[in-house]
């Protein structure tokens, strides 16, 4: 979307200014649709590091994702999920959701809620 759209943008921006990270959305972008929570982006980096710190081979990574880098847009540019799924066929990967950095620019359609799927 060379575009982005405003209201999903104006949606970021509450998530950040606001530090919620109730927001649900799921989005489609090339190739994929995606749904999970919309975290603040301070919330999401410092999740990342510790993600990337708890582990052995991949800890010196932590250190890029340590605090978020200074001179962040004024409008929010990409989305940062957390819980997030990429929904493939009826199962979503993976299971127990995932970090996922979305350009907001990328996304063609959205909608507020989280996808799940059911046994039924």
């Amino acid at each position: 979307m060379s575009n982005p759209d405003g209201l999903l943008v104006d949606i970021a921006a509450m998530v950040e200014s606001e530090h919620s990270n109730q927001m649900s959305l799921t989005v489609v972008v090339p190739g994929a649709v995606i749904t999970g929570r919309l975290a603040p982006v301070a919330l999401w980096w410092e999740r990342v590091a510790e993600v990337l710190e708890a582990s052995e081979h991949l800890k010196p990574f932590a250190a890029l994702f340590a605090l978020p880098p200074a001179g962040l847009p004024e409008r929010p540019t990409h989305l940062h999920l957390h819980r997030a799924r990429i929904l493939q066929g009826d199962f979503a990967l993976p299971h127990g959701g995932g970090m996922y950095r979305i350009a907001i620019e990328d996304v063609s359609s959205w909608t507020v809620g989280d996808l799940r799927y059911s046994d039924v």
